[in-house]
């Protein structure tokens, strides 16, 4: 595997401490020449974000960062490319391993790193399974834990460890004797289409290239000496972090219109239930459900429609006993076809995949994963909120004549 030109930087996050600390100290040992560059919200009360450098030895650097706008986040988003700039200026640096603060998520510092025209070669999130239900089950606020990123921070433990977990395409597991088949299938079911890579484990015996590391070789007839490229052996968590990242697929895949959410799934007692139709929800009705269907499985997530509401497409996300609901535009059948042009390409591909001759790509589109999910109750609580037969056949007209439940949860 060759390291891309200029500097690779591989993000690695996680509310998960103590697996996220020894998933950077993996990278460390498996790739000579890389460093660390670490923020420290922990210290934004006394009005900066601590910076520290190191590599295997340890500490190389270190440095403040004063606070933005009474922010530590926007503080690390404003440090961190020049610091990196300056690693990639300097030389020497083959890996830049960029070990996110507890609370802060891997997606706007990804982006932030591209913008700045540097190469995000991977994001990875470290995850202790054990783990996994207890934060996906903490509805507390992160201000209550000293995890905030500023004083206006309202996120819980549980939604930011879900979006943690779900933007990243690898996943760090550091295993232990307290997780068991239910917590190592709950977290496959939750991303099931992420990489997981075992932290202990070795690199394979045959060798990768690792470019850019050489040694020299005997000086040749002419007197130059020519490098001789060096192999090294990658372990998989080391080749996952040079793999290479796509920021704008990373997003596409997160946007609740083209989500790639999980698929219908049921072992070692945990379930998860995908649920679709092609029928408007009553408002008034799902309003009243909103607290047994939240509480209903340890994460659900999806695009949902209400009949008041036909051109709206709404994001339903909700973890640790608590929902968030959102609108996010247009759904495309209601858009005039000249602005079709302005809408990305895999939004209008996964709309085609599943259009409706009548309601084009409106729909119901929700997934809800946990352990002891009650598959046959849940889905008899989400057909009661749809409109019934007589409702559904009054129209579109009298649809939007119902009343508007949802206005005061949207700010409407």
């Amino acid at each position: 595997m060759a390291v891309p030109p200029g500097l690779p930087v591989v993000i690695v996050g996680g509310l998960h401490a103590d697996a996220r600390r020894a998933a950077v100290a993996r990278l460390l040992a498996d790739v000579p020449g890389s460093v660390v560059l670490h923020h420290d919200l922990a210290t934004a009360a006394a009005g900066t974000v601590v910076r520290t450098i190191r590599d295997a030895s340890g500490i190389l650097d270190a440095g403040e960062a004063p606070l933005v706008n009474d922010c530590a986040c926007c503080a690390l988003r404003e440090d961190l490319v020049p610091e990196l700039e300056r690693l990639r200026d300097a030389g020497g640096t083959r890996l830049a391993v960029v070990e996110l603060w507890d609370s802060v998520e891997p997606k706007a510092m990804a982006e932030v790193v591209t913008a700045g025209g540097l190469t995000v070669t991977g994001v990875i999130t470290a995850v202790a399974p054990s783990l996994v239900l207890p934060y996906l089950g903490n509805g507390d606020d992160l201000a209550d834990g000293g995890l905030a990123a500023a004083a206006t921070d309202q996120r819980t433990v549980a939604d930011t460890f879900a979006r943690q977990l779900e933007y990243a395409p690898v996943l760090a597991v550091v295993d232990s004797p307290e997780a068991d088949d239910e917590d190592r299938e709950l977290l496959a079911q939750l991303h099931p289409t992420a990489r997981q890579v075992p932290v202990g484990q070795d690199a394979p015996a045959d060798l990768a290239d690792l470019a850019g590391l050489a040694e020299p070789a005997e000086p040749a007839a002419d007197g130059l000496t020519v490098p001789t490229p060096r192999r090294h052996a990658l372990s998989p968590l080391a080749q996952a972090a040079l793999a290479g990242f796509d920021v704008e697929s990373a997003a596409a895949a997160q946007h609740p219109a083209c989500a790639l959410l999980p698929a219908e799934a049921d072992a070692h007692g945990v379930s998860t239930l995908v649920w679709s139709r092609r029928r408007p929800f009553h408002p008034e009705r799902l309003y009243a459900a909103l607290e047994d269907l939240t509480c209903a499985a340890a994460r659900s997530r999806g695009r949902f429609w209400l009949a008041d509401k036909p051109d709206t497409l709404f994001h339903w996300d909700a973890a640790g006993g608590a929902l968030c609901v959102e609108s996010t535009g247009p759904w495309l059948a209601s858009l005039p076809d000249a602005a079709w042009d302005m809408v990305p390409p895999v939004r209008r591909a996964a709309a085609a995949l599943d259009w409706h001759p009548e309601h084009g790509d409106r729909c119901q589109h929700l997934v809800f994963t946990s352990p002891g999910l009650d598959r046959d109750g849940l889905e008899r609580l989400l057909e009661s909120c749809l409109l019934t037969n007589a409702e559904y056949a009054a129209g579109p007209d009298a649809w939007q004549r119902l009343p508007h439940a949802f206005d005061t949860l949207l700010e409407v």
